[in-house]
């Protein structure tokens, strides 16, 4: 990564989320011990207008889900949504930042990228966190099927993409990434993605991808979107939809109706400039 590259980043994560207030929709809140992370970690629920308890609802699961974050304008999307009937319900889990930065990168061999924060690379134990002790505690909790989506953006948006690539036990079967932060280690998952999806087997998923105005960005998803043209498996059902007229604050929410319609619509993907 380049150095103003860097500059760029520090910039846009040190303000990230500027954003309009929003109204607190109704959730409920736990404290779960970690084992793996050795921490307690707050977690955030909204589950869908009628939830009894005995119906089950697929899950999207989400970084940055603090109420001071991105999970009030997703539940408030999701909700309008699911009133018109555009996408099924489901029960949004948002996970709280407690360091974000640690939790959403990866191992890095660039020397800039480790100037980012004083511990970074923890996206795999991250990765397990959400693995072996939330989703089991979500399904003891809530009344929910084993169909989940991850969503995210910037930092969360390279989490999304890393546990599209390496998530073998196949934990999540929808994936968007909001202007993900690609050039991470030399933009290691963009050059890598066509020998993985080589190896993509009989596995299906829907991914979402897009970008902003970001130059460090969406030159790298513009390159993914070419290898997916070329080389997306036969199960990926994809949708690359850069907004090249929005700004990293603008993003997430110009493009959060079209990324939960991608993932959640019973029987299609969200139509958009590139869709396979």
């Amino acid at each position: 990564m380049k150095v103003s590259f860097l500059a760029s980043f520090l910039a846009l994560v040190g303000c990230a989320h500027v954003a309009p207030v929003d109204v607190v929709p109704p959730h409920e809140t736990f404290t779960l011990a970690s084992k793996v992370l050795g921490e307690d970690r707050v977690i955030n629920v909204a589950v869908p207008s009628g939830y009894d308890g005995k119906t089950r609802f697929d899950v999207v699961y989400m970084p940055d889900g603090a109420i001071n974050e991105d999970f009030p304008h997703i539940a408030n999307a999701l909700s309008g949504l699911i009133t018109r009937r555009e996408i099924v319900p489901v029960v949004l889990v948002g996970i709280p930042n407690t360091v974000r930065r640690r939790d959403l990168t990866g191992p890095t061999d660039v020397a800039s990228d480790r100037e980012v924060a004083p511990v970074i690379g923890g996206s795999e134990k991250f990765r397990r966190f959400i693995r072996e002790e939330l989703i089991p505690e979500i399904e003891r909790r809530y009344a929910v099927t084993t169909t989940r989506s991850l969503i995210g953006e910037s930092l969360a948006g390279l989490f999304v993409m890393e546990t599209f690539f390496l998530d073998q036990e196949e934990s999540f079967h929808g994936y968007a990434a909001i202007s993900p932060s690609l050039w991470w280690n030399d933009h290691t998952l963009v050059r890598r993605a066509q020998e993985r999806f080589a190896t993509w087997g009989s596995r299906t998923a829907r991914l979402y991808l897009s970008a902003a105005n970001e130059t460090d960005i969406n030159v790298h998803t513009d390159a993914l979107a070419a290898v997916l043209k070329t080389s997306a498996p036969g199960g990926l059902r994809w949708s690359y939809d850069p907004r090249k007229n929005e700004q990293h604050a603008t993003i997430f929410r110009a493009t959060e109706l079209a990324a939960l319609r991608a993932l959640l619509a019973p029987t299609r993907v969200e139509t958009s400039p590139t869709t396979r």
